[in-house]
């Protein structure tokens, strides 16, 4: 059995950790607030910049021929983006991501293609690297506060990659941010875009859909300048970069509840196991006072 001084200084040792457990779960509470705001932010503009691109491949008919809009004739190299931090004390936040990317990863490989890995962070660039999965490229250093040039740095380097053959297919893994106690994993196709969000059914919000029923008079035309197709050109890098962006944004505050929700379990973990060692502590004393006791009983008895 361990003596008191040792038991003592693990409660010491366990109390250290469950101050800064408790310190970065507070640190990680105030910056998810920040984070669900910035999500909220991009929202209105993502939904806008699928509205336009909507309209825009309506009015253009035929879809330009822009390269990063060509599909391609046959899918042989997959390009896996796998979104996710450049820290670790956050439960299953990163593993997860890889899992499932090394999953789709099998998948492609069993049905005769080859996967091409992409990290953003430095967790998910590790963990290949450590299972002999060597990323392409990969993007570190930002994950706490990522910016819209991050995304779009990401952005040109899988279009240019889209367009000059190299993948034939792009798919997007990161957590998607549900609430700070619940983070789903979600796996989105980026490229090529016919396949993508972007030119799919999408519905008005529900106060333009009302409008419309209340009234009959036609909506306004809009003139595009220079013409549709021109605005579809521009239009399209952008969406790829917001999609990017979102998906960069939903991450960083998943990554956040998720560390105050480990963190919070890990200040319980060792309170439980602090009172465990207290009372493994008293009755170290305990027995050891009733020891002295008998000691002192049997040489009274031994001098009579």
């Amino acid at each position: 059995m361990a003596s008191q001084r040792d038991v003592r200084t693990r409660i010491a040792s366990i109390r250290n950790i469950q101050k800064i457990t408790r310190a970065m779960e507070m640190v990680a509470a105030a910056r998810l607030r920040r984070a669900e705001q910035r999500i909220e932010a991009l929202r209105p503009y993502a939904d806008a910049l699928r509205r336009m691109t909507r309209e825009a491949a309506d009015r253009a008919g035929a879809l330009p021929q822009l390269p990063v809009l060509a599909e391609h004739e046959q899918v042989s190299n997959v390009g896996l983006l796998l979104i996710a931090g450049d820290r670790g004390l956050a439960g299953a936040f990163n593993s997860q991501i890889v899992r499932a990317g090394v999953a789709a990863s099998r998948e492609y490989v069993g049905a005769g293609l080859s996967a091409v890995f992409y990290a953003s962070g430095r967790r998910p660039a590790s963990s290949l690297t450590f299972r002999g999965l060597e990323p392409r490229r990969s993007f570190m250093g930002y994950t706490d506060r990522p910016s819209y040039a991050d995304a779009r740095r990401i952005a040109e380097v899988l279009m240019a990659a889209y367009v000059d053959d190299e993948i034939d297919r792009v798919e997007v893994f990161y957590n998607g941010y549900i609430s700070p106690i619940s983070q789903v994993v979600r796996r989105e196709t980026l490229l090529p875009l016919q396949q993508a969000t972007v030119l799919g059914d999408d519905q008005p919000p529900e106060d333009e859909r009302g409008d419309r029923a209340q009234t009959d008079t036609p909506r306004a035309l809009v003139e595009y300048e220079p013409d549709p197709q021109g605005i579809l050109r521009r239009l399209i890098p952008d969406y790829v970069e917001v999609s990017i962006y979102r998906a960069l944004l939903e991450s960083t505050a998943s990554e956040l509840g998720a560390r105050m929700t480990a963190m919070r379990n890990a200040s319980e973990n060792a309170g439980e196991l602090i009172e465990d060692l207290t009372l493994q502590m008293n009755r170290a004393r305990q027995a050891e006072i009733t020891q002295e006791i008998m000691e002192v009983v049997a040489g009274a008895e031994g001098l009579r």
